[in-house]
């Protein structure tokens, strides 16, 4: 998984955006749907990936998230993912998938805490939309990368991704 991104930066004066080309990759995934789905998420990848080893190196194997399906008003469930880069070779095991990325090119702004990344998100769809670059629609997800996934939820930090053109 080593090299999985190429970055470039560009500052607009109230967000720091990279552009970053994310390379295609295997991952193993654990989806849930719930009222608190990315703690549901996490736990089943962490049980499955930490005995692995597969937490100690996130360069070697990032771990993403995004909501799938998105939150609807009027429902308290929502449905969220979480990834892990693998090897080619990795095998499904119980509610672990086994998927391939096909990587792409993203808008990536950092993200310090759980609090922050709803006004991370706005943040970075802002900048996207203000002409600087073009949203791509298909086929592909926003994610959340999970920078130290051996911290406390409260601890989390993260960059989001938004695929662009």
């Amino acid at each position: 998984m080593e090299g999985t991104e190429k970055a470039k930066t560009q500052e607009q004066k109230d967000i720091e955006v990279r552009f970053v080309e994310l390379e295609p990759m295997c991952v193993a995934c654990s989806h849930v749907i719930s009222d608190n789905p990315e703690r549901d998420a996490w736990q089943k990848l962490y049980a499955w990936a930490e005995p692995k080893g597969l937490l100690e190196d996130t360069e070697k194997n990032p771990v993403f998230g995004f909501n799938n399906p998105s939150p609807t008003p009027g429902f308290k469930e929502y449905g969220y993912e979480f990834w892990i880069g693998v090897d080619s070779d990795a095998r499904a095991e119980g509610d672990i998938e086994i998927k391939k990325f096909p990587g792409g090119l993203y808008a990536a702004a950092s993200c310090n805490s759980l609090a922050a990344i709803g006004p991370t998100w706005i943040k970075l769809w802002n900048y996207v939309n203000s002409d600087k670059c073009k949203h791509k629609w298909r086929h592909t997800h926003e994610l959340e990368k999970l920078l130290n996934p051996g911290a406390s939820e409260k601890e989390f930090v993260f960059d989001l991704y938004l695929p662009i053109e």
